[in-house]
């Protein structure tokens, strides 16, 4: 896969400083846009959004400046979720969407992901023909157009309002939210203007927190990652749901009516669930990433649904989903497929369908996360300064050595780099919560010394 620039999810960094400045941002849509408009004959407008970062205003400009040049016209949405610009880009023509995002991630990142004119994520092979030119700029000179041929951009005004259609429409017809109570965590990010309407219209009673963006307090200490305010909001109101986006809103963590967090396996496990009975999961499948907990499997094994391990990370996910035709699957950390409903992950779309679940069920949030009980498992990450093959440090392969001759096969020790930060994660699944602490604890201590 490219990797001088594009990681796991788009290009990533610190705001101002390479590659996420000015300069770079500038070249990646002038690249993007001589790819796609070569590929998409005819389809001659990119449309770009953004979430709330401060950065994102340069990132935009130059972005427009780039694409412009290179005789393409530009949208320009404004704040939006992810989602609504892999579903607008589908639906207005697009050559390609760009989100300007950094996800979950701190306000002082920010990064670029880019959708085909189908509402997916890039191939591998359009993203490496995109580095490639980013360091061949020379290469695209040939190709301006003359004064004439210059791109327009303009700002379109209801694109809020076409995803907040969108994602009502992925709401089953004979229901309505009516009496319930909902508490959205807008994380301060693109979900703050599009996700109430959604529920609201659909006739829930909605109290919204963390929905005044500045452009500094995305995620901080709010949404998916950080579900303290939520859990809290919803026992004062005695709320039916809390829902928790991240910056982006392409990922979504709940909090049943008792205050509980639910994780995105269990938002797979329910839905699974429900899709089974209405007989809409397709090829009885269910794609998983390794990092997805062995409670959940063990689920959908006593449900007699077949599941699948991808790699680590969306894209992966979606793509095993393509080839094995399968319509759910999704990530613990709450990204969920729906690909019979989207292109891509949609925390929307998503509590949509959890909602529905207990619409047609009759059952509250807390009765349906019953359907397993994690197994103990601990998430550690470690800040790194490089990040060499785990395999080459010694003492952490010692450590995960050990480990995995002591658990054998009551449990599971995954070691692996964040594909957008400067981080290294451990995972470890175990019998005990007592295993789970100290393994988890040891491996981490073998990665500081290493390269923390």
């Amino acid at each position: 896969m490219a990797n001088k620039y594009f990681g796991t999810d788009g290009v990533r960094g610190v705001a101002n400083l390479a590659p996420m400045n000015a300069e770079t941002a500038l070249a990646i849509g002038r690249a993007t846009a001589y790819v796609l408009k070569r590929e998409h004959k005819g389809l001659n407008r990119i449309l770009v959004g953004k979430d709330t970062r401060l950065s994102g205003y340069m990132l935009e400009s130059a972005l427009t400046a780039g694409i412009c040049s290179m005789g393409v016209d530009v949208l320009l949405t404004g704040p939006i979720p992810t989602p609504g610009i892999a579903f607008l880009t589908r639906t207005m023509r697009c050559a390609a969407g760009i989100v300007i995002s950094a996800s979950h991630n701190p306000f002082e990142d920010n990064g670029i992901k880019i959708f085909n004119s189908g509402g997916f994520k890039l191939p591998d092979a359009a993203e490496a023909e995109i580095e490639a030119l980013i360091d061949n700029p020379g290469e695209l000179l040939q190709h301006l157009p003359p004064p004439r041929g210059i791109g327009r951009a303009k700002r379109i005004s209801d694109a809020r309002g076409r995803y907040v259609e969108f994602c009502k429409n992925t709401f089953p017809g004979e229901y309505t939210l009516e009496g319930m109570k909902i508490v959205l965590d807008c994380s301060n990010g693109a979900a703050y203007g599009v996700a109430p309407d959604v529920f609201r219209e659909l006739g829930a009673e909605v109290d919204t927190i963390h929905a005044k963006p500045d452009g500094t307090n995305i995620n901080e200490r709010c949404g998916s990652q950080h579900t303290e305010d939520l859990r809290s909001r919803v026992l004062a109101l005695g709320a039916d749901i809390g829902l928790a986006f991240d910056g982006d809103a392409d990922r979504l963590i709940t909090v049943d009516e008792t205050g509980r967090e639910v994780s995105g396996d269990h938002t797979i496990a329910i839905c699974a669930q429900a899709m089974l009975q209405r007989g809409t999961l397709r090829n009885n499948l269910v794609v998983l990433t390794p990092m997805s907990n062995l409670g959940l499997r063990l689920a959908l094994d006593k449900m007699g649904v077949r599941w699948e391990d991808a790699g680590v990370g969306d894209r992966l996910v979606l793509a095993r989903m393509q080839k094995d035709g399968a319509s759910l699957g999704g990530e613990q950390s709450g990204h969920v497929i729906f690909l019979d409903k989207h292109t891509t992950g949609d925390g929307i779309v998503s509590a949509l369908q959890i909602l529905a679940a207990m619409k047609h069920s009759g059952r509250k949030l807390s009765d349906l996360a019953s359907i397993f009980e994690e197994a103990p498992q601990r998430l550690v990450n470690v800040e790194v300064r490089e990040k060499p093959p785990v395999e080459s440090l010694s003492g952490v392969a010692a450590a995960i050595a050990a480990a995995e001759k002591e658990l054998g096969r009551s449990g599971r020790v995954l070691v692996r780099y964040s594909g957008t930060q400067k981080l290294c994660r451990v995972m470890v699944e175990a019998a005990s919560q007592e295993a789970v602490d100290r393994i988890s604890a040891a491996i981490a201590a073998e990665v500081r010394a290493a390269i923390g």
